[in-house]
C-alpha cells in the first residue's frame, strides 16, 4: 500500500513539473522526477519544437550525449522523448542542489542542433543511514549536568524535504536529544545529560536514536548509543580550525599529502589520545582519500579526477580515548590538468559518395569535445589539405565534413580522411580518427577503342562464321557503367551489315556469308561500343575488311573461241618468213595478282618444229619458212596456265591454214639473223634498259594521274589493218589497275593502250561486257573473224551487268 502511495506521489509530482519546460535559444528544458520507469514519456519534442513528426525520421533526428551515458531516446514515429535507462539523481549528481543533464537534439539536412536539458527532481527514495549502527560513548560519572555530546549525523542522499528532518531518542531518564548548527549551517544532533550519572547504580545505558526525513512516505534510519559510565574524562578534543581547506592536482600520485588535521585534548593518558577519522565517505570518495588516524595526515589513496568532481567536502571526527569527540569540515579543491584527450565521435557518416556529388555535400557529422576546462578544453579540429573535403562548424562542438571539390573515381576511388582534434592545453593533447570513404561510380566516361581504324584481311571462300577480327574497347568506369556491348553501327549500309555478325559481349566480328574476291574485295563497317550506364555513352571505330584472292578461277580462252563443231581458221601466207606473227591466243583469269599471271606453251602440233608460242603474250609465230612438204593445214593445242600455288589451266585449239594468195606484211615478221643480234647484243641491252626506265617513270606518272584526274587517254592507230582483240586482253607490259585480274570492270577507266612496239600494236574497244564468256557463240566468233580480215573495225560489245570491285588506294 505504501508503494502505491509512493508511485502516486511520483506521478503527481511529474505532472506538476513536466509542463515547466521552455524553448529559448534553441533549448528544450524538461523537469522530471528520478526513478521513472523505462519507456516513460518525458515530453513530445516534435510538438515543442513546432516540427512535423514525419520530419524527425526524414532528417534523422536523434539525441546524443556528451560524456554522459545515454539516458533518454527519441521515438521518431511519435516524437516522444522516452526514458531509456534508470535515472538515479543521487548517483548522477550526488548532493548537488540541482541535477541538470545536458543533451543535444540533432536534425540533419539542414543541420540543426537544439539543447535538451533534463532537470532531475529528487524523490524520497533513500532511507537515512548512520555511519555506524552502534555509537559508543564512555562518560565519567562526574560529568556535569547539561554536558553536550555531539553525535554523528545520519546521511540521507535525498535533498530538501526528502532529507533528514528530525532525530528522535528513545525514552530514558538521563539523556535528551537537542539539535545544534555547524558553521556551514548544517544541523547535527547532540546528546545532553539531564540527570546525574551513577556508575554504581547503572554502569551502562543503551539508547536508540532515529533519523527521520520529511518525505512522503516518511523514511527513517536507526542507530544504537551504547554509553559506558566511567570515571573522569572531562575534556573534549578541540580542532585547531573549524574548517580546513586544501587543494590537490588531479591525478596526483598515491600517497600525496593533501593537508594535516590537528586537534588537542587536555586530558592525560588514554583520555588524551586522539584518533582521526572521516564521519562519512560517499561511494565515490571511498578509497580515494584517506586520513592517518594517529597523525591526522590526509593523503591521496586513489585516482582523483577533476571531471568527476571539482571539489569534495568531508566531515572529520577527532575522538579521544574516553569516547568524546569533536567534528570539523575538510574542503578539498581539485586542480584541473590537461589529462583528457579530445573525444572524436562520428555521429553520422556515409560509407560512400557519388563522384558527381556537388561541392558542399555532407559526408559525415562529427562531435568533438574535451572533458577538461579552460584552454585545456578548447579543441581545434583539422583534416589534411590534400583531400577535396573541408570541415564546416555551424553548431558548437559539431563539425560537418563536406565535399570541397570535384571527385573523380577513376583518379582516386577511395579516401582515408584523417580527422585530428588538438586541445590548447600545455602540453597539448590530440586525438585522431580515420574516416574511410569510397567514391561510387557514375557513368562519366565513354568506351574507347584502342584504335580508331582497324584493318582486317580474310581469304575468299572461307566458311560462314570465320573470325575476322576481335575488337576491344575500354571504359574506365566501374560495374555496369563499364560493361561494354558491341554492335554494328546503324550508319553502316543494311545490306553490307548483313554480311557480318558481331558478338555483343566479346567484340569478335564473324562472317555471315561466303565471300568471293571477284565480286567484292573490300568492305567498310562502323562498329559501335556502348556501355551499360545511365545515360549511356558510346564510341565508334571503322573496320576496313580486305578480301584476299585465292586461285579459284582457271584461265578462260577468249580467242580463238572454242566451240564444239567449229574452230576459226587463221590464214598465213605461204611465203611468210621465220618469226612471222600468225595469230594470238587471248585468255583471261578472273583472279588477280600472281593468280592471274598466264603463261602459254604449245603441247601438241601437226609439226613440232614449225610454230612457237610466246610464253607471256600467247603470240603464235613461225619458226622457219614453209616448205613444199609442209601440210596446208595445221592444228595446234596451246596450254594456258595461271601462276597460282596450285595452278589451273585451260587449252586452246588453234587452226592455221596456208594461203598462196595473201601478201606478206613486213611488220608481222622479225629477222632471225642471230649473228647480227649477237654483234649488237650490248647495244640492244643498253637500249632496252633505257626504254624500261623510261616506261617505268611514265607508268608511275600515269598511275598518279589516273588516280587524281578524271581523264582518259585514247590511242588511235592510223593503221586500220591491225588485228583487233577485246579490251579484256592486256599484254605483259600493261599495268592491271583494277586488282581484279585480267577482267576489266565497266566502272573503271577505259584506256586504249599499246606497248608502242611495231610488232604488237593492237587496239582495244571500250565498255566490254565482263560476262562475255557466257554470251559468245560460234556464229558470233565466225562473223567477228570475217570482219577482222576485211574491215578491221574496233570491236564493239554490249555492256553487261555491273560486278562491283572495291579498289584500295
Amino acid at each position: 500500500m505504501m508503494d502505491l502511495h509512493r508511485s502516486l506521489k511520483w506521478w503527481i509530482y511529474f505532472l506538476l513539473c513536466a509542463p515547466l519546460f521552455g524553448v529559448s535559444y534553441g533549448e528544450l528544458r524538461y523537469v522530471l522526477p528520478e526513478e521513472m520507469n523505462r519507456g516513460s514519456v518525458i515530453g513530445n519534442v516534435a510538438l515543442d519544437l513546432g516540427l512535423q513528426v514525419s520530419e524527425l525520421q526524414a532528417r534523422r533526428a536523434r539525441v546524443v550525449a556528451e560524456g554522459t551515458s545515454q539516458l533518454c531516446e527519441l521515438d521518431t514515429a511519435s516524437g516522444n522523448l522516452l526514458i531509456s535507462q534508470r535515472i538515479d539523481r543521487e548517483e548522477l549528481c550526488a548532493q548537488a542542489n540541482s541535477c541538470i543533464l545536458q543533451f543535444q537534439l540533432l536534425l540533419e539536412d539542414p543541420l540543426q542542433a537544439s539543447s535538451l536539458v533534463l532537470d532531475i527532481a529528487d524523490i524520497n527514495d533513500n532511507n537515512p543511514e548512520f555511519a555506524t549502527r552502534e555509537i559508543k560513548l564512555d562518560l565519567v560519572e562526574s560529568t556535569v549536568l547539561g554536558r553536550r555530546f555531539p553525535l554523528e549525523c545520519a546521511h540521507d542522499p535525498d535533498l530538501g524535504t526528502n532529507s533528514i528532518r528530525e532525530y528522535k531518542l528513545s525514552h530514558n531518564d538521563h539523556f535528551a536529544l537537542e539539535m545544534s548548527s555547524q558553521i556551514n549551517g548544517n544541523s547535527y544532533p547532540e546528546l545532553v545529560l539531564k540527570k546525574q550519572l551513577d556508575r554504581e547504580t547503572e554502569a551502562e545505558h543503551l539508547l536508540e536514536i532515529n533519523g527521520i526525513d520529511g518525505g512522503y512516505p516518511v523514511r527513517s534510519g536507526t542507530a544504537f548509543i551504547h554509553i559506558r559510565v566511567l570515571d573522569a574524562n572531562d575534556n573534549v578534543p578541540i580542532f585547531s580550525q573549524r574548517l580546513y581547506k586544501a587543494s590537490v592536482p588531479e591525478n596526483a600520485a598515491k600517497g600525496t599529502l593533501i593537508t594535516t588535521l590537528n586537534a588537542t585534548d587536555f586530558d592525560e593518558g588514554i583520555y588524551g589520545e586522539i584518533t582521526y577519522s572521516f564521519s562519512h565517505l560517499s561511494d565515490k570518495m571511498g578509497g580515494v582519500i584517506e586520513v592517518n588516524p594517529l597523525t591526522g595526515e590526509v593523503r591521496v589513496a586513489g585516482v582523483i579526477d577533476y571531471e568527476e568532481a571539482s571539489s569534495h567536502e568531508l566531515g572529520v571526527q577527532a575522538k579521544d580515548g574516553g569516547g568524546q569527540a569533536s567534528h570539523c569540515k575538510l574542503v578539498i579543491d581539485i586542480i584541473d590538468l590537461n589529462d583528457n584527450k579530445p573525444v572524436i565521435e562520428i555521429k553520422s557518416a556515409s560509407s560512400n559518395i557519388a563522384e558527381d556529388a556537388r561541392p558542399g555535400t555532407m559526408v559525415a557529422l562529427i562531435n568533438i569535445y574535451d572533458m577538461d576546462t579552460g584552454n585545456s578544453g578548447h579543441v581545434i579540429c583539422s583534416i589534411p589539405d590534400n583531400v577535396p573535403f573541408k570541415l564546416v562548424s555551424e553548431v558548437k562542438n559539431y563539425h560537418m565534413l563536406v565535399t570541397d571539390g570535384i571527385l573523380d573515381r577513376e583518379f582516386q576511388p577511395e579516401y582515408n580522411i584523417t580527422v585530428t582534434a588538438t586541445d590548447s592545453g600545455s602540453p597539448s593533447l590530440s586525438s585522431v580518427k580515420v574516416i574511410t570513404l569510397l567514391v561510387s561510380d557514375v557513368n562519366d566516361n565513354p568506351p574507347t577503342f584502342t584504335h580508331y581504324v582497324y584493318n582486317a584481311n580474310i581469304l575468299e571462300n572461307l566458311p560462314v562464321g570465320t573470325l575476322v577480327i576481335k575488337l576491344e574497347a575500354q571504359d574506365s568506369d566501374d560495374g555496369t557503367n563499364a560493361k561494354i556491348l558491341y554492335h554494328i553501327s546503324q550508319d553502316t549500309n543494311s545490306e553490307l551489315s548483313s554480311f557480318f555478325t558481331i558478338n555483343q559481349n566479346t567484340g569478335e566480328l564473324f562472317t555471315s556469308h561466303t565471300f568471293d574476291y571477284e565480286q567484292s574485295a573490300y568492305f567498310q563497317l562502323k562498329i559501335t561500343a556502348q556501355d551499360g550506364g545511365d545515360p549511356q555513352f558510346s564510341s565508334t571505330c571503322t573496320v576496313n575488311i580486305f578480301i584476299q584472292d585465292q586461285n579459284d578461277n582457271g584461265p578462260v580462252i577468249l580467242y580463238p573461241v572454242q566451240t564444239s563443231g567449229f574452230i576459226a581458221e587463221d590464214v598465213v601466207p605461204i611465203e611468210a618468213p621465220g618469226g612471222y606473227l600468225v595469230t594470238k591466243v587471248v585468255a583471261v583469269d578472273a583472279d588477280s595478282g600472281h593468280n592471274a599471271w598466264l603463261s602459254y606453251r604449245i603441247i601438241k602440233a601437226t609439226r613440232s618444229n614449225l610454230f612457237m608460242a610466246d610464253l607471256h603474250t600467247g603470240e603464235i609465230r613461225t619458226l622457219r619458212t614453209f616448205m613444199e612438204e609442209d601440210e596446208p593445214k595445221h592444228t595446234l593445242v596451246v596450254l594456258v596456265t595461271d601462276n597460282g600455288r596450285e595452278s589451273l589451266s585451260a587449252t586452246a585449239t588453234v587452226s592455221i591454214s596456208l594461203s598462196d594468195g595473201m601478201p606478206v606484211l613486213s611488220e608481222f615478221y622479225e629477222f632471225a639473223d642471230k649473228s647480227e643480234n649477237n654483234d649488237n647484243l650490248m647495244f640492244y641491252l643498253i637500249i632496252a634498259l633505257s626504254t624500261v626506265s623510261f616506261l617505268f617513270v611514265l607508268l608511275i606518272s600515269g598511275v598518279f594521274y589516273f588516280n587524281f584526274c578524271d581523264h582518259s587517254y585514247v590511242y588511235r592507230s592510223n593503221t586500220s589493218s591491225l588485228p583487233v582483240f577485246p579490251t579484256t586482253y592486256c599484254t605483259s607490259t600493261l599495268t592491271d589497275f583494277s586488282r581484279c585480274g585480267t577482267l576489266l570492270r565497266e566502272d573503271r577507266y577505259d584506256p586504249f593502250m599499246t606497248t608502242g612496239s611495231w610488232r604488237g600494236d593492237f587496239r582495244f574497244g571500250s565498255n566490254t561486257d565482263t560476262d562475255i564468256l557466257k554470251k559468245r557463240s560460234a556464229a558470233y566468233q565466225k562473223n567477228t573473224l570475217r570482219r577482222l580480215s576485211t574491215e578491221r573495225p574496233s570491236l564493239k560489245i554490249r555492256a553487261g551487268p555491273t560486278h562491283p570491285c572495291y579498289v584500295i588506294k
